[in-house]
């Protein structure tokens, strides 16, 4: 039987899974322009994901595949661990998927990072809802010391998108 394990304290030990597996080529969004689609829009929402990868359950058939032992028991992985070669772009292929009707329209997403953006003060609360119900049908949690509600400015990206303007952002954080 296998027993859940947390998390790997390295990610060496799919090395031998990564080599056999063939590498996914769904294509992350371009950063470039994920950032500046949000020049022009007054108001904008920041979220991340908490703990990014760990909330996307594996498929029951691919659970063993990440079965590993140590002294004690055997283990797998129930979610999604980090190491995986493909774990990034299964990430955003399930965002992509889960925010197909918005993306474009009223928000930016790259891998676990969201941005929602509007003109005005009615339509963002429209858009706060949209989202938040698309993040509960998925059960996507977010980490809410890293997301903020509202604001003319702000990190996304490695950038501080502002109303009229991009700046490379000044610490890292």
């Amino acid at each position: 039987m296998y027993t859940y394990f947390l998390q790997p304290n390295e990610t060496s030990i799919f090395k031998d899974l990564n080599k056999a597996c063939p590498k996914d080529c769904y294509p992350f969004p371009e950063v470039d322009a994920k950032v500046d689609s949000l020049v022009g829009y007054i108001f904008k929402c920041f979220l991340d994901a908490y703990k990014g990868y760990y909330q996307i359950q594996m498929s029951i058939k691919d659970e063993e595949k990440t079965a590993f032992h140590t002294s004690q028991e055997l283990f797998c992985f129930k979610k999604m661990p980090f190491g995986l070669k493909n774990a990034g772009a299964t990430y955003q292929r399930l965002m992509d998927r889960a925010f197909k009707n918005q993306v474009g329209r009223n928000i930016e997403v790259y891998v676990d990072d969201l941005v929602f953006k509007s003109n005005d003060e009615k339509t963002m609360m429209e858009d706060v809802e949209e989202t938040f119900l698309t993040l509960k049908q998925i059960n996507m949690k977010l980490n809410p010391a890293k997301c903020s509600f509202v604001l003319e400015e702000g990190k996304f990206l490695g950038h501080l998108v502002c109303m009229k303007d991009i700046r490379e952002k000044p610490e890292k954080g």
